[in-house]
């Protein structure tokens, strides 16, 4: 067998192994991503009647989306409570994980600390979203605290059933998400880097625009890519802590499904993972996860 041959052999052997280990997860992606989407994409063109549906194609459903107020209202409502969570997550958890990652040293305590972050997720995600009615009430724990201490002379009522609730529900879900990468990336940050920064004289301020946060940022994407793609999902606390008064996409699409509308619900589908792949692209352009991570 000549040089050239030999050459050619374990060049093919080589992308034969790369495929062997691709295969696996290629087909997993296949069967249980692109497959069901497909077919969401499929059903939600189906003729939908107020009993049945059928395979014949039309953009009724489409059509009923976009032209309804309530349900393209529903749209805009589920993107503007995601940038608010999305944005009060960032600003509570990044303190909580730049104190985590660059004031406490030990490795052991740092590990505790992410552990106290993650001890509400032992108990079931329905009781930690039902745990906050009892403190939002009108007679709830807050409007208690503030009357006993002469801060409001009445019940405050946009606490509970409101969008108000939600938000609040939501951010202490999902913020952990964030803390998390941010603490990760934080924590690898040289040390070297900051002494040198302060002994050239520059400021605490300086050191963390120059240095911390944009070291920081691939942690600051992953939390967000987490905490967008649940929150966008969202129905649970929604229908929680707002008694159905605030439906967000998620609860359309659970309520469509139960009435067995199938098509309605697979157009909505389509939407939300439109919306969803869309944020995520925005994410990602903001750094390149490959290089940092």
């Amino acid at each position: 067998m000549s040089m050239q041959e030999t050459t050619q052999k374990s060049a093919l052997l080589k992308r034969n192994k790369k495929f062997a280990l691709l295969a696996p997860g290629v087909i997993w992606m296949m069967l249980f991503l692109v497959v069901p989407l497909c077919m969401m994409i499929y059903v939600s063109f189906w003729t939908q009647t107020t009993f049945s549906i059928s395979s014949d194609l039309t953009l009724k459903s489409w059509k009923t989306f976009f032209a309804s107020e309530t349900y393209f209202g529903a749209l805009i409502r589920t993107i503007r409570l995601w940038l608010i969570v999305l944005f009060l997550t960032f600003i509570i958890g990044y303190p909580a994980a730049l104190f985590i990652g660059q004031f406490v040293r030990n490795k052991t305590t740092q590990t505790v600390l992410l552990v106290a972050c993650v001890i509400p997720f032992w108990t079931s995600f329905l009781i930690r979203v039902l745990a906050w009615r009892p403190m939002l009430g009108k007679e709830g724990a807050i409007n208690i605290v503030l009357q006993k201490f002469g801060l409001i002379d009445a019940p405050i009522e946009v606490l509970l059933f409101t969008e108000l609730s939600v938000v609040i529900g939501m951010v202490q879900i999902y913020v952990v998400f964030m803390v998390g990468p941010i603490a990760f990336m934080l924590a690898r940050i040289d040390q070297s880097l900051i002494e040198a920064a302060r002994d050239l004289g520059a400021s605490s301020w300086t050191i963390f625009r120059k240095i911390i946060f944009p070291l920081s940022l691939p942690g600051v994407v992953v939390g967000a890519i987490f905490v967008s793609v649940m929150v966008l999902g969202e129905f649970a606390t929604a229908s929680a802590l707002s008694g159905r008064k605030v439906n967000l996409l998620g609860n359309i699409i659970v309520t469509q499904v139960g009435s067995l509308k199938w098509a309605f619900a697979a157009v909505i589908g389509v939407v939300l993972t439109a919306v969803m792949a869309v944020v995520i692209t925005l994410l990602l352009r903001v750094v390149d996860l490959r290089k940092e991570l």
